[in-house]
């Protein structure tokens, strides 16, 4: 499938197969290529759970609103975020850059980041909002569906999946084959309405 159609026929479904396994190799170039998304400064925050024990699914599909899907895909990813993964060695994001390129980056990272928290947590949503797109386009592209997830209890699951506490929950994200279509979409707005020029 070219990326057009997936991203025309990309829904959030919420009922998948049981029974279906992606295979491993399927499953490592999925990852791959999700790993080929952008982040601020290339600090490659995310961090993604593949959560594959069942009996650890059931306690996340408690916590999420009893949704069939967390148990129910064939790969669940808890999306996380390092908020100090810009100051754990920063120069293994540039090692294939020139010193004088590392010289200048470097300093401007620590800058960036250091003592202004909310930047931080900003911008690990928004490193996870790109990984999980792109997961999703390319697991489209692959013949799966997806539903990204955001009902459910993020405290409990931080605390089942032993979230570090420099670390945040993003989102969930369930992908497999789906048994019944995506519901109907529920509305667009018109291009008119949220495309300004300028200003406000």
């Amino acid at each position: 499938m070219d990326l057009y159609a997936a991203i025309e026929e990309r829904r959030a479904v919420k009922h998948f197969d049981p029974h279906y396994v992606m295979t491993s190799g399927e499953e490592k170039e999925l990852l791959r290529r999700a790993l080929l998304s952008p982040t601020s400064f290339n600090i490659q925050n995310w961090r993604l759970v593949a959560v594959r024990d069942a009996e650890l699914r059931q306690q996340l599909r408690e916590v999420a609103w009893n949704q069939a899907q967390v148990t129910d895909a064939s790969l669940l990813l808890v999306l996380c975020a390092d908020l100090k993964s810009w100051e754990k060695e920063p120069q293994r994001y540039w090692r294939n850059m020139p010193l004088e390129f590392q010289d200048f980056i470097l300093p401007a990272i620590d800058n960036f980041y250091r003592g202004r928290d909310q930047v931080q947590r900003d911008e690990a949503m928004r490193s996870c909002g790109i990984i999980a797109q792109t997961l999703m386009l390319a697991a489209k592209a692959m013949g799966y569906d997806s539903c990204p997830m955001v009902g459910f209890d993020f405290e409990a699951v931080g605390k089942l999946i032993q979230l570090p506490d420099d670390h945040v929950v993003s989102m969930m994200l369930a992908i497999g084959k789906a048994t019944a279509p995506a519901n109907p979409r529920g509305g667009q707005l018109p291009l008119d309405d949220i495309l300004l020029t300028d200003r406000f």
